[in-house]
């Protein structure tokens, strides 16, 4: 059974900092690309960054590049988002997804596999 679990979510202030793990089971790692997303209220879900699993190129949104940063350790199957510099706007829940070949990384509809979301909330 594929399984995307999300943790590290919580409240922080605004410039503060927060580390998302997404733990992955039941698939073969190595093979896939997880992405992070957000969807905060009222608004569509967005895409955040992505990482390949197999050769570790990333990719972000313009939104978050320079803050944010995608990385993956393959032998804890796990894939962090380390958030920086958090602006209010950064509000939202947070999904990682896993798709072996996205057709968009940044498509929500290219990724087959979810995590059941962690909410972060950045306070002015």
């Amino acid at each position: 059974e594929v399984q995307l679990v999300e943790s590290g979510g919580g409240l922080v202030q605004a410039g503060g900092s927060l580390r998302l793990p997404c733990a992955a089971s039941g698939f073969t790692f190595d093979d896939y690309h997880i992405g992070w997303f957000r969807q905060a209220p009222g608004k569509g879900r967005e895409g955040v960054s992505c990482i390949s699993s197999s050769d570790g190129v990333t990719y972000y949104a313009h939104s978050v590049k320079g803050r944010f940063t995608i990385s993956s350790d393959n032998a804890k199957n796990t894939v962090y988002l380390q958030m920086n510099s958090l602006k209010p706007e950064d509000t939202a829940v947070y999904y990682c997804a896993a798709d072996r070949r996205p057709t968009g990384w940044s498509a929500a509809n290219a990724y087959d596999y979810w995590g059941q979301g962690t909410q972060v909330t950045v306070s002015s």
